[in-house]
């Protein structure tokens, strides 16, 4: 496992994270510094599936770090088995969106403590203490975010395109409805107020679907801008593609070269910016810092050293910044 560099050891880290690429690095840095990293997890992908609160991207992060995600899938437990979906689909139910047999208990269990009162925050924060998580997971908010496909062909909730059509409308642009009246949480707020912060890191997730929603709170971007740690993004593109998911298909929909010069235009709240080794050209075409290094993980040794490249980074960046005030 890669070292911590001394200077932020000890000392709070912030991730910005979606489902399965940002789970990657968030597993890294879980195994690196433990408690001292927060992990803050879109939720625009959250809906009300056969009566139960889905949470993709929150289950993903903590199957991910709990232990239990199926690497060959990259999403959903290891081991499943689909005996209610193919009962469901006998009884004519719906099911284009799969929810395994072992999956189906967190479902169940969030749906019933919601229900119950508990706030989304604090049945996440249970579920990563039941399965041995020694960093914290947080949606960025328990108000309910919805994001909405706008597409050549209408409207579209996100489930409905990135599930049930496979991604394959051409998107318009995005909506994040009910962000504007959505509150961060107390400890989100927390853990980006920390005076003693030692770097925001935005995770290789989708920045329009899984990264946008979670600075579309407000309370999230203010919080934000107060910032003084560095914020260090990772792009999830390599070679104009993403590793996983719709990135550059989006891309090119909206007009936007897919490259990493984009990927900085976009995350303009950044002081910094990791690159895959493949685009080290366009290093020298971006008005920020930029470190190249091998983006891709493959496997735990990879998720272990990026992590470490990414407080590398942060600390450099920190410490050029004391340089510039002094």
């Amino acid at each position: 496992m890669s070292v911590q560099p001394s200077s932020l050891r000890g000392r709070p880290v912030v991730a910005l994270c979606g489902g399965v690429g940002g789970a990657k690095l968030a597993l890294g840095l879980e195994r690196l510094i433990g408690a001292d990293l927060t992990v803050i997890v879109n939720t625009g992908d959250d809906f009300e599936h056969l009566g139960l609160h889905v949470s993709p991207d929150i289950d993903t992060v903590l199957y991910t770090l709990g232990g239990l995600s199926d690497i060959e899938r990259g999403w959903g437990r290891a081991d499943e088995t689909w005996n209610f979906m193919e009962s469901l689909g006998g009884l004519g139910g719906e099911t284009w969106f799969r929810l395994g047999d072992r999956d189906l208990a967190m479902h169940v269990e969030r749906t019933r403590a919601l229900r119950a009162g508990m706030s989304l925050t604090d049945f996440t924060t249970a579920m990563a203490r039941r399965l041995g998580i020694a960093s914290r997971i947080l949606p960025m908010s328990d108000d309910r975010v919805e994001t909405t496909v706008m597409t050549a062909d209408g409207p579209l909730p996100f489930q409905r395109y990135f599930v049930g059509l496979q991604c394959a409308p051409v998107v318009k642009r995005l909506e994040f409805k009910n962000a504007e009246h959505a509150a961060a949480s107390d400890q989100v707020l927390a853990a980006l107020n920390n005076p003693n912060l030692a770097a925001v890191i935005v995770c290789p997730s989708n920045p329009y679907l899984s990264v946008d929603p979670i600075l579309a709170v407000l309370d999230i971007w203010n919080a934000l801008e107060r910032v003084t740690a560095p914020i260090v993004a990772v792009s999830p593109l390599i070679g104009g593609q993403a590793v996983k998911g719709p990135t550059a298909k989006i891309m090119a929909e909206l007009g936007v070269p897919a490259d990493s010069v984009a990927i900085a235009r976009h995350y303009r709240f950044i002081d910094g910016l990791i690159i895959d080794e493949t685009d080290r050209g366009d290093a020298g075409k971006m008005d920020m810092p930029v470190h190249v290094t091998s983006t891709w993980m493959r496997s735990l040794e990879d998720r272990d050293r990026l992590a470490a490249d990414c407080l590398e980074f942060a600390e450099r960046l920190a410490t050029a910044d004391r340089r510039k005030v002094t």
